[in-house]
């Protein structure tokens, strides 16, 4: 049996002494009075984490949404196929784009897709954290186009942020974007290879959650 995640607000402590933030620093990073986080943690209110509030979080300290509290990601099974030990990844019923709302975490399964574990090695991927979404909506054209299949790495995320294209939540919306870093500490581009898409030339990490990063892509011939 797995190990169960910590509580919530235990792991968010240790998180926190890790890092050297306090409860006002990060109360304030996300928008909220200085005295949010420490009744968190100490006095149960909330009992949960606002999924606003939660994403915000794991994004500025670079972990999960699971470790606060959110639905664990689907994660890909090792499974054996035609003889050879194959990895089976979820192909997920959502689309990035997709609207107002949309989530990775608990969403149903609508098929899985064999891959060679050497291959995905090469890809520098993580079996473990692997799962496909479809591309809706033209604004990363012409890398990505409407109708693509994207292989995600929900294990490539902020905790190891390089310039590349990522699944990310932003306002509440699911989104495929190219990341580059800004200037200036934590700050962030978010870009539509599309120019007549909109770009942000220069955010603060907090204001997205990184879901993973697109590590490979499969079209159809047209």
């Amino acid at each position: 049996m797995a190990d169960l995640p910590d509580d919530p607000r235990v792991a968010l402590d240790r998180l926190l002494q890790e890092k050297g933030v306090d409860y006002a620093q990060l109360s304030a990073r996300i928008g909220r009075n200085p005295a949010y986080i420490q009744q968190f943690i100490k006095r149960g209110s909330p009992r949960r984490l606002a999924e606003q509030d939660r994403a915000r979080i794991a994004a500025y300290l670079g972990v999960s949404e699971a470790l606060l509290g959110g639905a664990v990601q689907r994660v890909a099974a090792p499974s054996r196929a035609r003889g050879a030990d194959m990895v089976l990844v979820p192909k997920l019923a959502i689309g990035a784009s997709a609207g107002a709302g949309a989530s990775v975490d608990g969403e149903p399964v609508e098929g899985e897709v064999a891959f060679d574990p050497k291959w995905l090695r090469g890809l520098g991927a993580d079996p473990r954290a692997l799962s496909i979404i479809r591309v809706e909506g033209d604004s990363m054209a012409p890398t990505l186009n409407d109708g693509d299949d994207i292989l995600v790495d929900g294990g490539d995320a902020a905790g190891r942020l390089r310039d590349g294209i990522y699944v990310l939540r932003m306002d509440d919306v699911l989104m495929v974007k190219r990341i580059a870093r800004a200037p200036g500490q934590g700050r962030i581009a978010v870009i539509s290879d599309n120019p007549h898409y909109r770009s942000w030339d220069d955010l603060p990490m907090a204001a997205v959650q990184l879901v993973g990063r697109v590590v490979w892509t499969g079209r159809r011939v047209r």
